[in-house]
């Protein structure tokens, strides 16, 4: 109002003198309301300096006095797999949206985040996760952050090239501070016998192996970070990066750490997840309840439709491979985790509880999932509807079977291994990140072959979901550990198939001569349903993995059963599901040079690519 009466008065005098005052309190405004605090540009410099021109975009609004920092977040170094498994897209960065006073910055309220991929418009729950660690990490920064503050420290940085500085400072503070380089941010690989051994790393798996080192390094520079490290060892990929080179590198620099460890990380408490073989490949909630309530009413585990939608062979998979372990005298040991559900009628309540476990009433729930099939022939919320009125928890289960997941499974199309003789086939990986990294460095030192894995269907609902584990002198242990402690393959795809139990509640282990003549007989009768079948008919069900194993020392081979100690030296690649007692080839050689060419050639066809 006081302006617009100031243009009244000086309108009402004609005088060139008046004229010429009047533009320059207009001319003053107009720059009092695009003013930018230069401590904002300095940071948005620094950020083009250390990463490039086009990892930053700015747009203002100059009567609000509020200003959009768009951080591009480069992904690359995500393997096609595990960008897949996440829902991301890697060949696009994240954006992190952040707001702030266009004029006060670092002195300004705390600016609000928006962490999005353009391109990804449904399903990028990474990006929830994301947000609320980055949400968490500048409330806590933005405590003691001021405009004067970052001054000071980034003169720090600027003192050890003043021309007083002696060479040995000039020396010493490149030493410090020049590690720093364009993105990605961590150092290559020191180690000589990897380096000697490897020659030039591949560069997708050198920065990942670079992230996942830096999350675990026992003894990080404090200089290189800005803050002493953490107590718990695991946890170092929270530390908090340097603010000499200002706040938005800051920020960036910690979501380059995160991003490659979100799988082993609670979607909601953000606190490290404690599971018996370590982390997984996909992000999941924990266990605490208060993190499963959150879980259920932030939506997350909504995408069930979805999932039906997309993936329904996997879901009617994941479905079975519950129902088996529900139904098998030991499901007081093989099925875990038990459900962690929140009651729909009661969201304060869980109506499955894994501290009071009801096994009847999750039958009488389970046995209200609908099938897969019927699933796909009508809409998805009638579905549900009947669902609900059959059993209020048979719904919320099967999300629970879904969400709870953490493999990355894909049926294979038509270009599957033929050899298997079974039209349910997939893509298996369940290895996380740094697992892989470690596993695809082994491999250059060592190399690997493939061998099957066999464990009843009843067995596989918990290995989804806990990995591959080594079950050796355990009370998972089924079979028996004659040749050792380790996890037990074969190239021989009977021996396997004994070990998968040829059907329900059947834990012999047949001889090569008995699986050939079932073979023999089982494909001589005519078939009542097409190979194509797309779903499940049969409840009786056996299953053999296909992994890829490193060949170094530690592989122990007793004839053509092989015993593997170091269950990082073990990944799964393909899955195979028989119905009925049918079972493939009795016969094949993961070692036959032609079934290696054929496995490779399947593998080419799928996201499993250097």
């Amino acid at each position: 109002m006081l302006f617009l009466f100031f243009i009244s008065l000086f309108a009402s005098f004609p005088s060139p003198h008046f004229s010429s005052l009047f533009l320059l309190l207009t001319q003053g405004s107009c720059a009092a309301d695009l003013y930018r605090h230069p401590q904002l540009d300095a940071d948005i410099e620094a950020v083009k300096e250390i990463y490039s021109e086009n990892s930053v975009s700015i747009r203002e609004y100059g009567t609000i006095d509020d200003v959009d920092i768009d951080l591009h977040i480069n992904i690359s170094f995500l393997d096609e797999e595990v960008s897949t498994a996440w829902k991301v897209l890697r060949t696009e960065p994240i954006v992190l949206r952040l707001r702030f006073s266009l004029s006060q910055y670092l002195d300004g309220p705390e600016p609000s985040i928006e962490v999005f991929q353009p391109s990804n418009k449904e399903g990028f729950g990474l990006g929830l996760q994301l947000k609320k660690i980055l949400g968490m990490f500048t409330s806590q920064q933005w405590k003691h952050l001021s405009n004067d503050f970052l001054k000071t420290q980034q003169e720090k940085r600027h003192s050890w090239f003043k021309a007083s500085g002696t060479i040995k400072k000039f020396r010493a503070g490149l030493s410090i501070f020049s590690p720093i380089p364009k993105s990605p941010s961590f150092p290559i690989i020191q180690d000589s016998m990897l380096k000697g051994k490897l020659g030039v790393p591949e560069l997708r798996v050198g920065r990942l192996m670079n992230r996942s080192i830096s999350c675990t390094m026992k003894n990080p520079k404090v200089e290189v970070f800005g803050y002493p490290p953490s107590p718990q060892v695991s946890g170092h990929c929270k530390n908090i990066p340097t603010l000499e080179y200002g706040f938005l590198v800051q920020i960036m620099k910690y979501a380059e750490q995160r991003i490659p460890t979100l799988n082993e990380y609670c979607v909601v408490c953000d606190e490290q997840h404690v599971f018996q073989n370590g982390s997984m490949l996909k992000p999941a909630v924990c266990t605490r309840e208060l993190c499963v309530f959150s879980f259920y009413t932030l939506g997350v585990m909504s995408g069930a439709a979805e999932e039906v939608a997309t993936g329904a062979e996997v879901v009617d998979l994941l479905v079975a491979m519950c129902r088996a372990a529900l139904e098998s005298p030991r499901k007081s040991i093989i099925f875990e985790p038990y459900p962690s559900v929140v009651d729909p009628t009661d969201p304060k309540t869980l109506a499955f509880n894994p501290k009071k476990k009801n096994y009847e009433r999750l039958q009488k729930a389970l046995d209200s999932v609908m099938s897969i099939r019927e699933m796909t022939q009508g809409s998805y919320l009638e579905i549900k509807k009947q669902m609900d009125k059959l059993d209020p928890l048979a719904h919320p289960l099967l999300q629970w079977i879904i969400s709870s997941n953490r493999s990355h499974i894909v049926k294979l199309p038509l270009s599957r291994l033929k050899f298997m003789h079974t039209s349910h086939q997939f893509l298996l990986l369940s290895s996380p990140p740094a697992k892989e990294a470690r596993f695809r460095t082994a491999k250059k030192l060592y190399g690997s072959t493939f061998a099957f894995h066999g464990s009843h269907i009843e067995n596989w609902h918990s290995i989804l979901r806990n990995g591959l584990v080594n079950a050796s002198y355990t009370k998972l242990q089924l079979h028996g550990a004659a040749y050792g402690k380790g996890i037990y393959l074969s190239p021989i795809s009977s021996i396997s198939f004994g070990y998968s139990g040829m059907g329900k509640g059947q834990h012999r282990m047949p001889s090569k001569d008995e699986l050939v003549q079932r073979y023999n007989r089982m494909n001589t009768i005519p078939q009542t349903r097409s190979i194509q079948s797309r779903f499940l008919q049969s409840r009786n069900l056996n299953c053999i993995a296909l992994c890829e194993v490193i060949t170094s020392k530690d592989l122990q081979k007793h004839g053509n059963i092989w015993v593997c100690p170091v269950s990082d030296h073990v990944c799964t690649r393909f899955f195979f599901v028989y119905e009925d007692g049918q079972v493939g080839d009795a016969n094949i050689n993961t070692q036959d040079p032609k079934i290696q060419k054929e496995i490779m050639r399947v593998i080419g066809t799928q996201v499993y690519t250097n």
